[in-house]
């Protein structure tokens, strides 16, 4: 699927710049500065795309560069359209060419929100009623801090203090807390921060597909192995298919990801996670990429928590994920029968500096019983 992925924004990437050169080729500035001359205005237009593309694959790396040409490309396409309808309504063309103008500030504006959502951190608030007695409830929610993106392992300690303010009875992480560029250091420091929390109950993580690392703990400098220690030596319970009751009153069901069975380790099926349980108690599900829900909620579970999906990360493509069947639900709080659902759009994001169709976030969530 990666493959296919990265392939796609690759060849996209290409038939963008093609197209880009073609674009850059009709401003007036062009013309004038070619002289007239056809292989000079071909050249000069190849020049300031390559020239655009550089600066922004310097400054934000590849894949962000690359969001950035395609987008332009997008805004474009729209852009022509809208005013090749204006120019036959008018019944006369242009004298300049104002919709390449157009898609530049556009593509402008529309990218600098999308970075504005991406590293900067807001607060989402949910209300989650119980007929069980699991009385009140306070959970701070986050996910995929992908560590060293958007924010270092400094920077995190900045929004554990803020979310500190929350007063949580509860911290969970679910899952992509680093990520395969996170610097070693980065690792050890936020989660050294996570040790800062002062919580009634603790601070409970699961992994996701991004912990473990895809290449190899010398890539990196760390594995698995070496992340559960540092969370373990700060205070952090991790939970691999296993279950705490606490206070006597709820679970908190961590599961392991669903990417452990493509790398051949398998995981608990939801009936065997709730195996043995006290169904009057409150049920928390820990599970990083949003899925299974009709056997979640066969099984009795009250609440599930998760991440992964970065909310959909742009607009308008947010929901193809759900449209494939990849992920079960994309962003936000749903109830089905008994069973409430949270899919959070992540704290900061993998690799790519943009949120155009969501936000970074915490999530912090109220629960109310009996």
């Amino acid at each position: 699927m990666w493959a296919l992925i990265f392939g796609g924004l690759l060849v996209g990437g290409a038939a963008g710049l093609v197209y880009l050169i073609s674009r850059f080729y009709r401003f007036f500035w062009v013309m004038r500065a070619s002289e007239g001359k056809k292989w000079a205005r071909i050249l000069i237009s190849t020049v300031m795309v390559l020239a655009i593309v550089a600066v922004l694959w310097g400054a934000m790396g590849s894949m962000n560069a690359i969001v950035c040409v395609l987008h332009l490309v997008a805004f474009w396409i729209l852009c022509d359209f809208v005013f090749w309808g204006i120019k036959k309504w008018k019944g006369r063309a242009f004298n300049r060419y104002y919709a390449g103008m157009c898609a530049l500030v556009l593509t402008v504006v529309y990218l600098s929100v999308g970075f504005v959502l991406a590293n900067h951190v807001f607060r989402t608030e949910y209300a989650v009623d119980s007929e069980k007695e699991v009385g009140t409830l306070r959970i701070v929610h986050i996910a995929d801090s992908h560590v060293g993106t958007t924010f270092d392992g400094e920077g995190f300690a900045e929004y554990v203090a803020l979310m500190q303010a929350e007063n949580p009875d509860i911290v969970v992480i679910t899952g992509d807390y680093v990520d395969d560029d996170t610097k070693r250091q980065d690792m050890v420091d936020a989660c050294r921060a996570l040790g800062t929390f002062k919580t009634t109950y603790g601070v409970y993580y699961v992994f996701g597909n991004h912990d473990r690392g895809y290449y190899g703990a010398d890539y990196r400098g760390f594995d698995g192995d070496d992340l559960i220690a540092e969370l373990e030596k700060n205070g952090v319970i991790v939970l691999e298919d296993e279950t705490v009751l606490l206070d006597n009153r709820f679970y908190v069901i961590g599961r392991k990801d669903r990417s452990e069975a493509e790398r051949g380790r398998g995981r608990a099926s939801a009936a065997e996670l709730v195996q043995g349980l006290d169904a009057d108690k409150y049920m928390i599900v820990l599970d990083h990429q949003p899925g299974e829900y009709e056997e979640l909620e066969e099984a009795g579970v009250d609440l599930v928590l998760s991440g992964h999906t970065h909310g959909g990360q742009f607009f308008p493509v947010n929901y193809v994920g759900e449209w494939t069947g990849v992920n079960a639900k994309t962003y936000g709080l749903e109830r089905r029968g008994k069973t409430d659902f949270v899919v959070t759009s992540g704290i900061s994001d993998w690799a790519i500096q943009f949120k155009t169709g969501c936000k970074s976030e915490y999530v912090v969530i109220d629960i109310t019983g009996k």
